[in-house]
């Protein structure tokens, strides 16, 4: 599984169980947009995105990779 980790900052701060649902969300929607770990500007897009929808209090994986893929227009 893809971590969430660096793209993390040092002011943002999550449980960890939070951190590992947004990695599972991330990897997921990642693998659903069928993104290589070479598309590194459209992968920082998404986990920017994971981070701001978590920030805003959203820590279920499954809705995290749902949203990112429905706003993408892949769900």
């Amino acid at each position: 599984m893809t971590t969430i980790l660096p793209f993390l900052n040092e002011r943002t701060a999550f449980e960890p169980e939070v951190t590992h649902a947004m990695s599972i969300a991330f990897d997921e929607a990642c693998r659903g947009l069928n993104l290589s770990e070479d598309d590194s500007r459209a992968r920082e897009t998404v986990a920017l995105r994971i981070v701001e929808l978590a920030r805003r209090g959203e820590c279920d994986p499954v809705r995290l990779r749902n949203r990112v893929l429905r706003e993408a227009g892949a769900g």
